[in-house]
């Protein structure tokens, strides 16, 4: 049975809920279009619109910032030779990883030509910075023109190129190639995957 202090601490929890969304339509200058569900929880509710203002009230950074200050040094690529430069790209690679970074998609890419991107480009790119948060270097996930190209070139399937296409009917859709790198599968994951092993073949 309800209770009257059952009534208040809802009362208090909405309360706070709307608080939290009149914040995030300050932030956005007015302008918040949100949709939420029936089956969330006041609490489900609560922690979402908590973590949306976490992200719009963090600082920014950049991942070369924080490698620096973890001491991590970051070379210019052309004042490396190979091996030098490919022992620098694994150090930065778990270094990122222990900072809850991962990086995705690089088959494409050489070791140089990865290091001189990250270097170039992605570690220098601000983005706030969440406690307990997990983010995602995406090396054919900006959007550009040379990313659409590696990726329907290197990584999508055939059913992804075939609604690409029914999508943009003029783009010129590359030939599939096989990446020329075997470096994915090695890198660090935000998450365990799976075994392939499963023994009795029960999942």
């Amino acid at each position: 049975m309800a209770t009257d202090n059952d009534d208040d601490a809802a009362t208090a929890q909405e309360s706070r809920i709307e608080s939290l969304k009149d914040s995030a339509r300050r932030t956005a200058g007015g302008m918040v279009r949100s949709w939420e569900s029936n089956e969330l929880s006041a609490d489900q509710r609560e922690d979402f619109w908590r973590r949306v203002m976490d992200y719009e009230n963090a600082p920014l950074v950049a991942d070369a910032q924080r490698l620096r200050d973890a001491a991590i040094d970051l070379p210019d690529p052309d004042a490396m030779d190979d091996p030098q430069l490919t022992a620098k790209l694994w150090q930065v690679i778990e270094a990122l990883a222990d900072m809850d970074v991962f990086i995705t998609s690089t088959n494409h890419l050489s070791d140089r030509e990865l290091y001189d991107r990250l270097w170039r480009h992605s570690l220098r790119e601000e983005h706030p910075l969440v406690a307990g948060s997990i983010d995602h270097v995406d090396l054919v996930g900006t959007g550009s023109e040379e990313d659409i190209h590696a990726w329907m070139k290197f990584y999508a399937d055939n059913e992804t190129r075939r609604d690409w296409l029914k999508d943009f009917r003029d783009y010129e859709m590359p030939a599939h190639k096989e990446p020329p790198y075997d470096r994915d599968r090695h890198l660090p994951k935000a998450y365990a995957e799976p075994s392939s092993d499963c023994g009795d073949g029960q999942p």
